[in-house]
């Protein structure tokens, strides 16, 4: 894109207000930590906002929306809680061409399952194992300047097949730990216009998004997911001929 990427991070920010151990490694919020790590990465090429559960609208206002092209979400203890008619909204700007990264136990929220038309579930045990995370699609620009066969991280918590979503369109890194089990863990998916990619570390006990392997993949999933500005957007809504898209 030449204009910078507006980004917007969606976390919950309850664990980090309630967990001693989750407020050592992210004093100020996943949400802040994913900022730095992107702002170090992209520079001038991104703009940043984020949003918390507790703000009204969580953060997510359809201002906010309108001008998001690429939605990050960490979630874990209060998928119930996220408004049914805001996640329609998010819904509705990714078929328009709006990217989402879908991080770590965001898995189980009510975006994702809507998207996916699964339940999104999966195994999994936490038991600070290493694991290993590897790159099974190394041209795919999501990896781009990832100059290993696989990351390392030595502390995680296990996700396990089977892993209920359909089939992705691309898989890009796959995940082996202790215990013998392997997991999809870079998926990207279409949906309408927007691009979505779920990347699985990420369980805030430990300090994964501090990785820079991880910062830099998280950067080139943003610039992956952003939408091109030379494509029309589509409007999910709009009356118009079959095999057209609708002008602005």
């Amino acid at each position: 894109m030449t204009r910078p990427i507006n980004i917007t991070i969606f976390n919950e920010f309850i664990h980090e207000k309630s967990n001693p151990v989750v407020t050592d490694i992210y004093p100020e919020g996943i949400h802040t930590t994913l900022a730095d790590g992107l702002a170090k990465n992209l520079g001038k090429n991104a703009k940043i906002t984020t949003a918390t559960l507790d703000q009204p609208s969580h953060g997510l206002t359809p201002e906010t929306l309108g001008q998001t092209d690429v939605l990050l979400w960490w979630a874990h203890l209060a998928h119930d809680q996220v408004d049914d008619q805001m996640v329609n909204h998010v819904h509705q700007r990714i078929l328009a061409g709006m990217g989402l990264l879908v991080l770590h136990s965001a898995h189980a929220s009510k975006i994702f399952q809507k998207l996916m038309g699964t339940n999104c579930m999966l195994k999994y045990r936490e038991a600070a194992e290493v694991e290993r995370l590897w790159i099974v699609n190394p041209t795919h620009p999501i990896v781009k300047n990832i100059d290993t066969d696989c990351i390392q991280l030595p502390q995680t918590e296990m996700y396990g097949e089977f892993f209920d979503i359909p089939k992705p369109d691309d898989l890009i890194l796959i995940s082996s730990f202790e215990g013998g089990e392997v997991f999809r863990s870079g998926c990207t998916f279409q949906r309408g216009h927007g691009k979505i990619f779920y990347l699985r570390p990420g369980h805030e006990t430990y300090p994964i998004y501090h990785h820079p392997q991880i910062q830099t993949l998280i950067a080139n999933a943003v610039q992956w997911l952003a939408p091109d500005p030379a494509t029309p957007t589509y409007h999910p809504h709009a009356r118009h001929t079959p095999g057209s898209v609708p002008a602005e």
